[in-house]
């Protein structure tokens, strides 16, 4: 007979499986997954400014195909944001992706940062007059948004008939500015961007893209545009492609890129 080869010890065998698994193990540990803050989304409203302070930035739309195909500029435009720069506000990327830079606080005049969700349209025209995608609600005299903290209905837009004259009476955030300021077109036409959707007592409220007076405008924490621009934003956003909204700093936008899959800035027309 054919003598049988003797089988290796349990324990070298053991020994040879850790050592051709070592490599993917360590892989595995030490590999960052992609962020889901863009994940699915199809359009993208990028917002990059020079630096924490700065209050003016560029708007840029971006779109892609399905699946994680490159993204392509469809347009761009100029943009005022909050009258302080921005800070990191609450969204769709982790707070443990932010690092440094100040965060947003109610009342600091800084616009959020990060990425987040696109809520409601809404202006002054009725629903019949728009042509939008987004869900669109109609403001009027009783509408306002509650920026008062520690009220429960903190960041919401709230009807006054539905819910009492006593609770918006503290707020400072009329959606009709037209009538509380003659002629004031800001809230005439815009979004909700989805900034603290948890409503957490003053980590900031009412965060919106608007119209601006004049260009060149800052806000109080928005991010405010010519009536054109926005009338064109508006026209291609569809929920249905799963867009967001995306304010940062450059250097913050270039370190969190490609976690983030957000377009190279290099790629970005100047």
């Amino acid at each position: 007979m054919t003598p049988t080869a003797p089988h290796a010890p349990p324990h070298r065998w053991h020994a040879l499986l850790a050592s051709l698994l070592l490599p993917f193990c360590a892989a595995a540990v030490h590999a960052e997954p992609p962020s889901a803050a863009t994940h699915g989304a199809r359009q993208l409203v990028v917002v990059t400014t020079a630096d924490w302070d700065a209050d003016q930035g560029i708007l840029r739309r971006f779109e892609r195909d399905a699946g994680e195909s490159p993204w392509r500029e469809v347009g761009a435009f100029a943009v005022g944001i909050g009258r302080n720069g921005s800070a990191w506000g609450d969204g769709l990327h982790a707070r443990d992706e932010q690092g440094d830079g100040p965060e947003k606080r109610e009342g600091d005049g800084r616009s959020p940062a990060g990425v987040f969700d696109l809520g409601i349209a809404f202006g002054y025209a009725p629903a019949a007059d728009t042509e939008l995608h987004l869900p669109y609600r109609q403001m009027d005299a009783g509408d306002y948004c509650i920026d008062v903290p520690d009220s429960p209905l903190y960041n919401r837009i709230v009807d006054a008939r539905e819910v009492g004259a006593d609770a918006v009476k503290d707020s400072t955030e009329p959606m009709r500015l037209d009538l509380h300021n003659e002629g004031d077109p800001r809230y005439r036409l815009g979004f909700v961007v989805e900034h603290n959707p948890a409503n957490m007592p003053r980590r900031g409220s009412c965060i919106f893209a608007h119209l601006w007076r004049r260009p060149g405008e800052a806000t109080a924490g928005c991010t405010a545009m010519a009536e054109g621009d926005m009338r064109a934003l508006l026209a291609w956003l569809d929920p249905t492609a799963r867009p967001r909204f995306v304010l940062l700093p450059e250097a913050e936008y270039d370190r969190h890129q490609p976690g983030w899959q957000l377009p190279p800035r290099g790629e970005i027309a100047r």
